[in-house]
């Protein structure tokens, strides 16, 4: 399992170059004018994980076989988009699509490249986004609600639960509010996702910042942060013009030795990527072998029969229980044997909750 991010913005923002860049393409046509993608880009890229390198190295595994992050380059957004202004009404659909939100904001100041806006202020432009997905909320809403309360009458179990979420939902979006911010119990929580709609989907903002600022950010991104903070989102800074350079050097030492000259550590890909499992409370765990050493995505509190599951359904139906180490530990002692020998291999059954870099046999019956 991977996720599937949808790249959102204004016009100009640097949603595709960031998109080329991120996916080593040229898929989406990157230009100084609104609506150059004309429909939405689907780009998958590696997720980067140095453990899953020092694991195959180890292993002496033939195919190294990364977790796989989606990314969906979805055309600028602009004001009135809900009412089609642009290319409003089919793009909102895109995004109804996604699992997170990477909303790509701009933080640098550049005369070259026109502003829809006509001035740079990422607070509003993040306003004016937030703003058309609320409006396309609140029509699909008010569509859905008179069908459901017909369901409502014959005590429709499902419809019990949905209406009133619909309507806490609505009154909170004619308060301005996005729908993320409706209460909701254990119960309700799963009818609550099942409406869809895109103000609740998690937001990652990424501050596209000139090269200068790559390093430590500006005004304009300490402003993103503190709302990000204050709606229980999350921020990456990045500069898109970088992001670019790199994906064009041929070898990692090229790409390291560039952005240390930046005084970067790592790339913005990075960044986002770290950012958006941490929003999506998403783990990485192994299996690894000679053959190949392969990683793989499960959500936080996943329990050890649905991580064999995302190896295929006949490891999750005939669980018997899951050979496990503590990938630390398969690295400190330089394989499964090692590890063993030590006392750090140990079988874990169908309870088992699993650890982030958890590296796994599993035993099964079909």
């Amino acid at each position: 399992m991977g996720f599937k991010c949808g790249i959102v913005g204004l016009p100009n923002v640097g949603k595709s170059t960031l998109f080329n860049a991120l996916t080593a393409t040229a898929a989406a046509e990157a230009a100084n004018y609104p609506f150059c993608t004309i429909e939405p880009n689907v780009g998958r890229v590696g997720v980067p994980d140095k453990r899953l390198d020092d694991l195959a190295r180890i292993a002496g595994s033939a195919k190294i076989i990364p977790t796989q992050l989606e990314f969906v380059d979805i055309a600028g957004l602009v004001r009135g988009a809900s009412k089609g202004e642009g290319l409003g009404n089919q793009f909102l659909g895109h995004i109804r699509e996604v699992d997170a939100i990477v909303h790509v904001v701009r933080c640098f100041e550049d005369t070259d490249i026109t502003h829809v806006e006509g001035e740079i202020n990422p607070i509003r432009d993040i306003e004016i986004i937030e703003t058309e997905l609320m409006l396309a909320d609140m029509e699909s809403l008010d569509k859905r609600l008179p069908a459901l309360e017909k369901k409502l009458r014959t005590k429709d179990p499902v419809a019990l639960i949905q209406y009133p979420l619909m309507e806490r939902a609505l009154e909170l979006l004619k308060e301005g509010k996005p729908a993320r911010f409706v209460e909701c119990s254990p119960e309700e929580q799963i009818e609550f996702q099942r409406l869809q709609l895109i103000t609740t989907k998690p937001i990652l903002y990424v501050c596209n910042v000139a090269e200068s600022d790559a390093a430590s950010g500006n005004n304009f991104t300490e402003k993103v942060k503190v709302r990000a903070e204050q709606e229980g989102g999350r921020i990456a800074i990045i500069s898109a013009a970088i992001e670019a350079e790199v994906a064009a050097l041929d070898s990692e030492e090229d790409k390291t030795e560039f952005l240390q000259s930046l005084g970067l550590e790592e790339t913005g890909l990075t960044r986002v990527i770290r950012e958006g499992y941490a929003l999506l409370n998403l783990i990485t765990f192994f299996t690894i072998g000679p053959k190949e050493a392969h990683a793989w995505t499960v959500h936080k509190g996943a329990k050890a029969p649905q991580a064999a599951g995302e190896i295929h359904t006949d490891f999750e139906r005939g669980f018997i229980c899951a050979e496990t180490t503590a990938c630390e530990d398969y690295i400190a002692f330089q394989g499964e044997q090692g590890a063993k020998a030590a006392g750090k291999l140990r079988l874990e059954g169908r309870d088992y909750v699993v650890h982030d870099g958890d590296v796994f046999h599993f035993r099964f019956n079909v």
